[in-house]
C-alpha cells in the first residue's frame, strides 16, 4: 500500500495521478516470459533460464521491465548480455578484490563464456549472485545462435579490458583511479557505457528486427550509453563520495576550487558544489541530440520503447538534479508519477523529442546568473530545442491518429510565424496545381477536337478586342441601367397584379 507521502505528492500533481490509473487500467504488457506460449522464445521452463531471469530482476528492476517486452528471442538474447556485463560491473566495484585478482578476471572474463561450469565467490557485492551463477548463464549463452554470442563476446572482452586499464590506475591510497581530464571521462564512460549501446545496435541488426546498418552506427550508440551513464554518475554524487568513489572529472570539480571530491558534499560550500553540478549537466547534454538522432533510426516499437524510456528518465533526472541542493545529500530520483507519464510518452520520436525540450527549458530556466556556464548552458539548451523544432515544427498537429491513417497538418490558429508562412506556400502550390489541371484538361480537349485553336488572326483580333475593353474600363451606366431596368420592370409587375386581384376578386 503506498505510504502516506507518497498519497500527498499524487495529491499535489494530479496530472501523475492520472498517469498512474491510466498506466494501470490501459497498459497493457506486451509479453508475459512465464506464459506457456513465450516458452518457445523465453525459455523460461529450462531452470538455468528461469534462474537468469531471477537474476535479472535481481540486479536491475528498470531495465528488467523494458527488455521483458522485446519482441521474439532478442529478450533472452539482452537479457543474457545485461547479465555478462553485469557480472563484469560487479567485479570493477568491489573493492574488497585485489588488483592482483580483479584485473585478470575483468580481461578474461570473456573467456569464461566459453568455459562450462565456471563461477567466481570471492565477491563482497550486492550484486554478487550474477558471479556466484555463472555457470547458469554460460550454459545459456552456449544456446544463442552465433550472431549474438559473436557481439556479446565482443563487447565484454572490450568493457573488460577497458575496465581493468582504468583499474590498474588504481591505488591504496585511491581505490578508485581519478578521473582527470573530460577526454578520460568519455573514455571511461565509453568502457562501462558506450560499448553497451554498440553492442545493443549490434544485437538489434542481428536480429532482423532493426536495419543491417545500425550496427554501424556507433558515434549515436555510444551517445546513448554515455547520455544514461553520465546522468548517474551525476546523481549518484553522495553515494560514491561516501563509499570512496569519485567518477566526476577533475578538469570539472578542481575549476570550481575543490581540492577533493569529498568537498563536493560539505555543506559550507554548496553554492560551488552546485555549479561544479551544473557542468556535469553541461557536459551531458552534449550528448542529447545524437540520441535524438539514434532514436529516429528505430522502426521496430518495441525497440524503440525499450531504448527510450531510459533516455527520457534520464533527461528527466538531469532536470531534476539540476541546481537542487538534494543531490549532493542524497540520491536523487524522479517521482513514480511522473516516470509513468514518461514511459507512456516514450513512443514514438516526436513525442520523445518533445519531452527532451520540456526538460531543457526547465533547466534553462533554472540556471543561476551568476552561473559560470551560463552562456554554455543557454547554447547547449537551445540546440536540443532547436534540433525538435527542426525535426517536429510545433506549429503542425497529428490528425487522424486514432483511426490509423494519421496526418500532418498546419494549426490554423497557430501564433508561429511560420504557420502563415507555409499555409501562404500551401495556398500559392495548390493554385498553381488547380492551372496545371486545367491547362491539361484544356489541351486534351483540343487534341480530341472538341475545341478548335484560333487562327493567328482571330487571336490577334481577340487580344485587340480584349486590350480595347481593358482600355475602356468598365461599361458603369450599362450596369446601372440595366439593374434599374429590373427593377422598374419588378415594380410594374407587382402593380399589375395587385390592380388584377383588386379589380375580378372582392
Amino acid at each position: 500500500m503506498p505510504s502516506t507521502a507518497a498519497i500527498l505528492q499524487l495529491l499535489a500533481h494530479p496530472t501523475e495521478l492520472r498517469a498512474l490509473v491510466n498506466y494501470k487500467i490501459w497498459h497493457d504488457n506486451t509479453r508475459d516470459i512465464t506464459n506457456p506460449k513465450e516458452f518457445g522464445t523465453s525459455f523460461y521452463d529450462r531452470p538455468s533460464m528461469r534462474m537468469c531471469w531471477d537474476l535479472l530482476d535481481q540486479t536491475s528492476r528498470s531495465f528488467s521491465m523494458v527488455i521483458k517486452e522485446l519482441e521474439g528471442d532478442l529478450a533472452r538474447t539482452i537479457a543474457l548480455f545485461y547479465l555478462v556485463l553485469r557480472a563484469l560491473d560487479t567485479i570493477e566495484d568491489d573493492m574488497t578484490i585485489p588488483n592482483s585478482i580483479k584485473l585478470p578476471q575483468l580481461r578474461n572474463l570473456y573467456l569464461k563464456l566459453h568455459e562450462p561450469g565456471w563461477t567466481f565467490t570471492e565477491s563482497k557485492e550486492k550484486d554478487r549472485a550474477v558471479l556466484e551463477n555463472f555457470d547458469k548463464i554460460q550454459a545459456e549463452f552456449a544456446t544463442l545462435d552465433p550472431k549474438y554470442q559473436a557481439v556479446i563476446e565482443d563487447i565484454c572482452r572490450k568493457m573488460g579490458a577497458g575496465m581493468a586499464d582504468f583499474a590498474a590506475l588504481a591505488t591504496p591510497e585511491q581505490p578508485v583511479a581519478e578521473v582527470n581530464t573530460i577526454a578520460d571521462y568519455d573514455l571511461y564512460c565509453h568502457y562501462v557505457a558506450g560499448l553497451v549501446g554498440e553492442g545493443l545496435s549490434g544485437l538489434f541488426s542481428s536480429s532482423g528486427k532493426e536495419r543491417p546498418w545500425l550496427a554501424s552506427q556507433l558515434t549515436l550508440s555510444n551517445s546513448m550509453g554515455l547520455l544514461l551513464q553520465k546522468t548517474n554518475i551525476l546523481r549518484d554524487i553522495h553515494e560514491d563520495v561516501v563509499e570512496g568513489r569519485g567518477f566526476w572529472p577533475r578538469a570539472i570539480w578542481s575549476k570550481h576550487g575543490f581540492n577533493s571530491m569529498k568537498e563536493l558534499i560539505d555543506p559550507a560550500r554548496e553554492k560551488e558544489a552546485l555549479f561544479a553540478a551544473s557542468e556535469m549537466t553541461l557536459d551531458a547534454l552534449r550528448h542529447a541530440t545524437d540520441a535524438l538522432d539514434y532514436m529516429t533510426l528505430l522502426k521496430c516499437q518495441s525497440v524503440f520503447n525499450f531504448v527510450a524510456i531510459p533516455a527520457v528518465m534520464a533527461i528527466a533526472t538531469l532536470d531534476t538534479c539540476f541546481m537542487n541542493p538534494k543531490v549532493l545529500k542524497q540520491n536523487v530520483k524522479i517521482r513514480r508519477g511522473e516516470a509513468v507519464k514518461l514511459i507512456l510518452r516514450a513512443v514514438n520520436p516526436r513525442d520523445v523529442a518533445y519531452v527532451f525540450r520540456t526538460h531543457v527549458r526547465s533547466i534553462h530556466s533554472k540556471v543561476a546568473k551568476d552561473d559560470p556556464n551560463l552562456l554554455k548552458l543557454s547554447i547547449a539548451c537551445a540546440k536540443v530545442e532547436q534540433w525538435a523544432e527542426h525535426h517536429y515544427p510545433s506549429f503542425l498537429e497529428i490528425q487522424g491518429a486514432s483511426s490509423g491513417q494519421a496526418s500532418t497538418a498546419i494549426n490554423p490558429t497557430s501564433t508561429d510565424a511560420r504557420a502563415h508562412l507555409f499555409m501562404e506556400i500551401s495556398r500559392k502550390a495548390k493554385e498553381q496545381l488547380q492551372r496545371e489541371k486545367n491547362a491539361a484538361f484544356m489541351a486534351d480537349l483540343k487534341a480530341r477536337g472538341i475545341i478548335k485553336d484560333r487562327t493567328p488572326e482571330e487571336e490577334a483580333a481577340y487580344a485587340k478586342e480584349q486590350e480595347r475593353l481593358a482600355a475602356e474600363g468598365t461599361p458603369w451606366f450599362m450596369i446601372i441601367g440595366t439593374i434599374f431596368g429590373v427593377l422598374l420592370f419588378m415594380g410594374a409587375l407587382g402593380a399589375g397584379l395587385v390592380y388584377f386581384i383588386m379589380k375580378y376578386y372582392d
